[in-house]
C-alpha cells in the first residue's frame, strides 16, 4: 500500500539449520502502533534484528519507505529513519547517561536536529536530565529502559522498534511506559511492538500480528484479537485479560 512505512514480503531468518521465522509478511503504516506478539520463542526479537539489519536475511524483503535495505548495514538502516530498542535495554553500564544519549546521536549528520532530539528526549524523560551525569549501570531498572528509548529516539527515527519495553518492570513503571508511547504516537512516531504485556498492548495498537513457531498465524485489527478468546491458550500461551 503506498500508505506502508514498512513492508516485509515473506522475511526467512535461520540460525544454521534451525528456521526462527517463516516467510513473514507484515506491513506498518505512517502513524501506527502495530503489535507483533506471541509466546517465548515464537520468533517475534530475531524478527525485529532482521528488519534492523543484525541478523541476516536468508530470503525475503524488507521495504522502507520504498527502499530495499535487507542487504544494509545497521547503521545505514539507522540513518534512513529506522530505530530499534532491544530487548534487555543493553545500555553502556560504565559510561554516563549523557554519553549513552550522545551514542544514540551518531548516525545524526544534522547538529541542530541532534539538539534538538536531545531536548525531546529529556522532555520525554525527566529523570534523564536530572541523572544526566550518572553512570548508566547505576539507574534502577525502568531507568535504564527509559535511557535506551531515549538513546533510539537520538536518531529521530520515522519508525520505532520496540523489544519488550516492559519486561521486568514494576506496574507502576509499566504504565509509564505505556504512556510514553501513546505521546510519541501523538508526535508522529510510527512504533512496531514486541510485547510480553499482550493486555496493554492491544488496548494501545492499532493493527496486530500473531506469531506462532516463526510463522504469522494471526492478523488483524488489535480489537478483534483481543476479543477472539482462542488467541490466549492456541498461540500466546498467556493471558490477556
Amino acid at each position: 500500500m503506498a500508505d506502508d512505512l514498512l513492508a516485509v514480503e515473506r522475511l526467512l531468518v535461520r540460525y544454521g539449520p534451525i528456521v526462527a521465522v517463516r516467510e513473514v509478511s507484515l506491513r506498518v503504516e505512517q502513524g501506527e502502533i502495530v503489535a507483533l506478539l506471541g509466546a517465548n520463542g515464537a520468533g517475534k526479537s530475531s524478527f525485529l534484528n532482521a528488519v534492523a539489519g543484525l541478523v541476516p536475511v536468508a530470503s525475503g524483503r524488507v521495504r522502507f519507505r520504498g527502499e530495499e535495505i535487507q542487504q544494509l548495514a545497521p547503521e545505514r538502516i539507522v540513518k534512513r529513519g529506522l530505530s530499534l530498542t532491544p530487548e534487555g535495554r543493553r545500555v553502556f553500564p560504565r559510561l554516563s547517561v549523557a554519553d549513552n544519549l550522545r551514542l544514540g546521536a551518531v548516525p545524526q549528520a544534522d547538529r541542530a536536529a541532534a539538539k534538538a532530539a536531545h531536548e525531546r528526549v529529556l522532555e520525554l524523560f525527566p529523570i534523564l536530565r536530572e541523572r544526566s551525569d550518572q553512570v548508566a549501570g547505576t539507574l534502577s531498572g525502568g531507568q535504564q529502559q527509559m535511557l535506551a528509548i531515549g538513546r533510539s529516539l537520538m536518531a529521530n527515527p520515522r519508525l520505532l522498534l520496540l523489544d519488550e519495553p516492559s519486561l521486568g518492570l514494576a506496574p507502576i513503571l509499566v504504565d509509564q511506559i505505556f504512556e510514553l508511547l501513546a505521546r510519541l504516537r501523538e508526535q508522529g512516531t510510527t512504533i512496531l511492538l514486541v510485547e510480553q504485556n499482550v493486555h496493554r498492548a492491544l488496548e494501545l495498537a492499532d493493527r496486530a500480528y500473531v506469531l506462532a513457531g516463526g510463522a504469522i498465524e494471526r492478523e488483524g485489527p488489535a480489537a478483534e484479537i483481543r476479543a477472539s478468546a482462542e488467541i490466549e491458550g492456541a498461540y500466546l500461551g498467556i493471558g490477556i485479560s
